[in-house]
């Protein structure tokens, strides 16, 4: 009798009667708000203290909550132009079948430079943390750039172990993340001054919006949303609404203990940080030194860099491979894995102050089109151009389309000249 055969016939059913039940779960709407925040919180917050800050605590609010409001609504509008599809699309294929081929491979270009903007930003910024760590192991002095390239070579070999090994190590360093932040919040809030929140420059608001930008930068994963909620429009809808408001919480409370404790000025200061590329973090280390609050912040910063590292890294190789029609073999692996690391590295090594340059050029020119100009017209496109209906729709009709590009579009231009050395602001 053949019990092998019998063995794999069984194994094979109760596989594919697993997969049929697993098919018809939906999932829950806590896990499409956790989904959605939990893709916008990463190392992008620990720049925000520094860029919110210089305007003030208070004045920041007003930066906060409409950069949420703007990323919101637009990604309200990729909810709306997602019920127009009968199958399960990723954002790419949605923009070519709303805006064509032209759309398509602009969009593909945007999202490579997205990539790699936010791959040199964590680099660079993996520098200083990497090399304090070793300052305190061994006697010698290391540069940021050994960081970076120790940082690089080590959690670069786990993106070409793949999809597995990135889950667990991810699990891991959530889990890392999760406990560094409620610490620093627990045991920061005693250090708060109340008369630093008040510190301000207000000709300087304008600043932070392209970061806030890409703080909230959940909308690729609206496709991915939808088919976790089977296409539940309702509550992919509240997923984003939810999410959204969860990862502003998170921001506020992390910009208040930050802003609470760090002056303006001084060598620890936000104008020297910002000046230095030195991400929050430092900053708290710096002024508290060695206690608790400075080692939840050092622990807080690596975890948080660490898992957008890895999760941005292993996007960008797969998103190669599909550009290339590579088959994502180990051997096949290793010069997609270069392709993804190198340039990040090159520049980290180049410019190792560049961690707030390549998060503002990620969030104010590529982020900003994609996530914010993109939807506006998709959305327009597929209303009032090619008659396209969906069970929803966003309130507001061509006047809010109207706005949101033409926000958009000021926030990129505005970028877009600060790249171009125009000052706007007075010197800091």
């Amino acid at each position: 009798m053949n019990w092998g055969g019998s063995a794999r016939r069984c194994a094979s059913l109760k596989r594919r009667r697993r997969e049929s039940e697993m098919a018809k779960k939906e999932g829950s709407l806590l896990g499409g708000v956790l989904l959605i925040s939990g893709s916008c919180i990463g190392a992008g917050m620990l720049g925000l203290p520094i860029v919110t800050g210089l305007a003030g605590f208070f004045p920041s609010l007003i930066i906060f909550f409409l950069a949420w409001l703007f990323m919101t609504f637009t990604g309200l509008l990729l909810v709306e132009a997602y019920g127009w599809f009968q199958k399960e699309v990723n954002f790419v294929s949605m923009v070519g079948q709303t805006l064509g081929t032209w759309g398509r491979i602009f969009c593909w270009i945007l999202y490579l430079f997205l990539f790699y903007s936010l791959l040199v930003a964590y680099t660079a910024g993996s520098g200083a943390l990497v090399s304090t760590f070793l300052q305190d192991l061994f006697p010698q002095a290391f540069p940021p750039s050994y960081g970076s390239l120790f940082f690089v070579l080590l959690f670069g070999g786990i993106v070409y172990l793949g999809t597995r090994a990135v889950d667990y190590v991810n699990r891991l360093m959530m889990a890392g993340l999760i406990i560094t932040y409620a610490g620093l919040v627990l045991f920061g809030m005693r250090d708060v001054r109340p008369q630093l929140l008040f510190q301000a420059r207000l000709p300087h608001m304008l600043i932070s919006l392209p970061i806030l930008v890409i703080s909230f930068g959940f909308h690729n994963m609206i496709p991915s949303i939808s088919a976790y909620l089977k296409g539940d429009l309702r509550r992919v809808r509240l997923s984003v609404i939810g999410g959204s408001f969860l990862a502003l919480c998170v921001y506020l409370i992390w910009d208040f203990v930050v802003l609470g404790i760090v002056p303006l000025e001084g060598k620890w200061g936000l104008i020297n940080s910002l000046k230095e590329g030195r991400e929050a973090s430092q900053s708290l280390s710096g002024i508290l030194g060695a206690g608790a609050v400075g080692g939840f912040a050092q622990g807080f910063a690596f975890f948080a860099i660490l898992t957008s590292f890895i999760a941005q890294a292993l996007a960008l190789v797969h998103f190669w491979a599909d550009g290339l029609r590579i088959k994502e073999k180990k051997k096949e692996t290793i010069p997609l894995c270069l392709l993804t690391l190198i340039p990040p590295l090159f520049f980290a090594l180049l410019y190792p102050q560049i961690f707030y340059k390549a998060l503002s050029f990620g969030g104010g020119i590529c982020a900003v089109l994609l996530f914010g100009l993109f939807p506006a017209l998709m959305a327009w496109r597929g209303r009032y151009l090619q008659k396209i209906s969906s069970s929803y729709r966003v309130m507001g009709g061509k006047p809010l389309l109207l706005a949101l590009a033409l926000f958009a579009l000021f926030i990129f231009f505005f970028q877009l000249m600060a790249l171009l050395g125009v000052e706007f602001f007075p010197k800091l």
